[in-house]
């Protein structure tokens, strides 16, 4: 894994396009969420204290190559100065004369937010006269957004075959922690891999049974690993279909001597609403009326207990329907442990996927892993062992 970096690199009086991620949830005009601005932000400050121009570009939505009022980055960009603490400009387009003259007017260490690229059908087409107008705006490119690394659009891998492109601060911080994570990790090494549907993270099972150690399987997707041995799961979400495709997982794993660990206890209910009446049961024993919400203490207990003898953990995806109490104890009960682990200096753990994020955040331990990853598909693709574009374009 080879990439060029800031380190060193002169950017004093230099245009330097910075492809960021501003995609960050917006109610009513406000946003709700400002953690991808707030992770953005220490490589927009390092470049425009070093005297750099510093030109942000992102998407924002699915506008589907039209101007959507609606999905203007105008109010992301008020949002960014006030994170950054000074004055953001705005262009209200990302290539053509509105944003030639914004960069014309640019002063060393002022900051300028680009229109949503979006707006363009270049953008997702990666289209090379796109990338080109992009580019002319520009004697430098960072990138800055690994979590649109996955996608080989205009903004994140066509400009960057035509200027010197870096990655920034925070995408050099997530490519160093899933290397060490993934690619050369500490060993013994282990993966939890939650979620509904086995359909959905095939790639990323095949891929992980071979690298690892010990694979968690939790979320919907254990019932149909159970339910694939013969194991009754009654009620629970389940993917019939699929059985054939477990079992070929299974065997798959125990080829690669990779131990896969699945519930030995579940909890229970016959509703799924807020707080119902539960029971917690045997994996062997659950009611034919029943449903599998979550796992029990005794797997989490099994859980904590192999967390001693690993020194890496990858982890994607909550262990029960964690939304909805009180089928979310399991995976806090676990999250806590891993960041106990982790602040002991026993355990390098790399998280990432919106519902973990939002798991490690309700448990409290957010700040407490290794590192946790505020992409979504690039982290699932990563994990997938797929090549990013994104990530290959700054090789």
């Amino acid at each position: 894994m080879t990439f060029r970096t800031l380190d060193g690199l002169d950017v004093a009086g230099k245009r330097v396009l910075l492809r960021a991620d501003l995609n960050v949830p917006v109610r009513d005009g406000k946003i709700t969420d400002a953690t991808r601005i707030e992770r953005l932000s220490p490589t927009i400050r390092e470049l425009s204290s070093n005297g750099a121009k510093v030109i942000v570009c992102s998407h924002f939505e699915r506008p589907k190559g039209k101007r959507v009022p609606a999905m203007s980055l105008r109010p992301v960009a008020t949002a960014l100065g006030e994170v950054l603490g000074q004055r953001v400009r705005f262009a209200e387009d990302c290539v053509g004369l509105p944003a030639q003259q914004s960069v014309e007017r640019m002063a060393r260490g002022d900051v300028l937010v680009l229109e949503n690229t979006r707006f363009h059908p270049g953008e997702e087409a990666n289209d090379p006269e796109f990338a080109k107008k992009l580019a002319s705006l520009a004697d430098l490119y960072v990138n800055d957004a690994f979590s649109a690394a996955h996608r080989a659009h205009a903004s994140t891998e066509g400009v960057a075959h035509l200027l010197p492109s870096y990655a920034g601060r925070l995408m050099q911080a997530e490519l160093e922690a899933l290397h060490a994570a993934l690619d050369r990790p500490e060993r013994p090494v282990a993966a939890i891999v939650g979620g509904a549907k086995v359909s959905t993270k095939l790639e990323l099972l095949g891929n992980l049974v071979g690298r690892v150690n010990l694979l968690v399987i939790g979320g919907a997707m254990a019932n149909t690993f159970l339910a694939a041995q013969g194991i009754a799961v009654g009620k629970s979400l389940q993917e019939a279909e699929m059985h054939d495709t477990a079992r070929d997982i299974l065997a798959r794993a125990k080829q690669a001597n990779c131990d896969v660990a699945l519930p030995v206890d579940a909890v229970v209910a016959r509703e799924f609403k807020p707080n119902p009446p539960t029971e917690t049961v045997p994996i062997d024993a659950v009611p034919a009326d029943a449903m599998i919400l979550d796992v029990g203490l005794a797997t989490v207990a099994d859980l904590v207990a192999r967390l001693s003898g690993l020194r890496t953990l990858v982890w994607n995806g909550p262990l029960g329907a964690f939304e909805t109490p009180p089928f979310d104890a399991a995976t806090v009960a676990l999250a806590k442990a891993v960041a106990a682990a982790t602040q002991a200096g026993k355990l390098r753990s790399v998280a990432g996927g919106g519902d973990t994020v939002s798991a490690l955040r309700q448990a409290g331990v957010l700040e407490q892993l290794s590192y946790v990853s505020s992409a979504g598909g690039a982290f699932l693709e990563w994990m997938e062992g797929k090549t990013l574009p994104g990530v290959a374009a700054l090789g």
